[in-house]
């Protein structure tokens, strides 16, 4: 629909993959998306939270990825003094912005995650076989 009405297209809309917190019960994954202007001048602004620290896990869980914001403009990538939060960025045809949302926290230990659960993430490309022996490593001990 944005890009019904306005002059953006979004290049990116996916799942973050390995944004969750590792847990017994891993915490949901954050989305990445990227939009770039077509044509024309526009305003962004931000305003987002756990741009320092991740949403906390719970009863032994990890925390999840924080928040991540780049700014392409005029080919010069930056990222806002705030990290999360930034105002006033004019934008021009073919400037992008890219988002990287939270992940949420784990519920419980890592160590008492399934390890059917595990696999599955790997399969479906969740988290990398690396990440998943750095956070589960019970469940990859017979790798």
């Amino acid at each position: 629909i944005l890009e019904q009405h306005y002059p953006l297209v979004f290049e990116e809309y996916a799942l973050r993959e390995g944004s969750s917190g590792a847990g017994r019960h891993r915490g949901g994954y954050g989305i990445s998306y990227r939009i770039r202007l077509l044509r024309g001048t526009a305003m962004a602004s931000f305003l987002m939270d756990h741009g320092r620290e991740g949403p906390p896990g719970l009863m032994g869980g990890a925390p999840g990825a924080t928040n991540e914001l780049i700014v392409c403009q005029d080919g010069v990538t930056t990222v806002p003094e705030h990290i999360s939060k930034g105002e006033g960025y004019e934008l021009h045809a073919g400037d992008w912005v890219q988002v990287r949302t939270p992940g949420g926290g784990g519920y419980g230990e890592a160590v008492l995650r399934d390890p059917t659960q595990v696999h599955r993430d790997i399969a479906r490309g969740y988290i990398t076989a690396e990440e998943a022996r750095e956070w589960y490593p019970p469940a990859t001990a017979a790798e």
